[in-house]
């Protein structure tokens, strides 16, 4: 069985700054690819930006400039720093973690942009 376990988010100024951290523990594997998505209230859970096994990244076009996705593989780790936060960004954030057919969620952690 394989935990994620998400990290980081809070109350942040609009303009300002956030890094989340995702840990992996249990079963872990060296996944395909690891992501984080997000979850605004009252829409559907939405694509932010992923990572593979190799490095190779891709963003949603509406963080793109704003967010940086990185992975540490020795310690299993997830990060996702958001920069210049817009209050649209207010969501709960996921990591998502892929293996063969089976891909796991952690529990999100709640980024709330407001002045």
């Amino acid at each position: 069985q394989v935990q994620l376990v998400e990290s980081g988010g809070g109350l942040v100024q609009p303009g300002g700054s956030l890094r989340l951290s995702c840990a992996a523990s249990g079963r872990v594997f060296r996944f395909d690819h690891m992501a984080w998505y997000r979850q605004a209230p009252g829409k559907q859970r939405e694509f932010v930006v992923s990572i593979s096994s190799s490095g190779t990244t891709n963003y949603a076009d509406s963080v793109k400039a704003r967010f940086t996705i990185s992975r540490d593989y020795a310690e299993n780790m997830l990060y996702l720093q958001m920069n210049s936060l817009k209050p649209e960004y207010t969501a709960v954030y996921y990591c998502n973690a892929a293996y063969a057919s089976t891909s796991y969620w952690g529990q999100g952690t709640q980024v709330i942009v407001s002045s």
